[in-house]
């Protein structure tokens, strides 16, 4: 069991450490960003959509009972929100309450 002083040293650290990964871009790069770091920027955040996409429709069940309706109207509700108010929370938590209504409601 830990005692609450090594629990007050092991958070003091995760702090520590978290702070300065944080600072360190801004330390690193004050002066000029480099451009393989720009480009990286410009690319990371459609990559990362995609690689969601493809993990959250990995296990859809297209040939089941239910088509993979819930998963495609989810997926084309996040898309026309977010193209529609670029809000990515508005996007994502609307097409979670959609998916989560379809599966539980409409396709039980």
């Amino acid at each position: 069991m830990i005692d609450p002083k090594q629990s007050l040293i092991l958070i003091a650290v995760m702090a520590g450490v978290t702070m300065l990964l944080r600072f360190l871009p801004f330390i690193l790069f004050s002066k000029k960003t480099p451009k393989p770091i720009l480009f990286l920027g410009e690319v990371l955040p459609y990559s990362i959509i995609a690689m969601l996409l493809v993990y959250c429709l990995k296990e859809a069940d297209f040939a089941g009972a239910s088509h993979g309706i819930p998963e495609i109207v989810s997926v084309l509700l996040v898309a026309v929100l977010h193209k529609w108010k670029h809000n990515t929370l508005l996007s994502i938590l609307s097409g979670t309450i959609c998916y989560m209504l379809l599966v539980q409601l409409v396709f039980a």
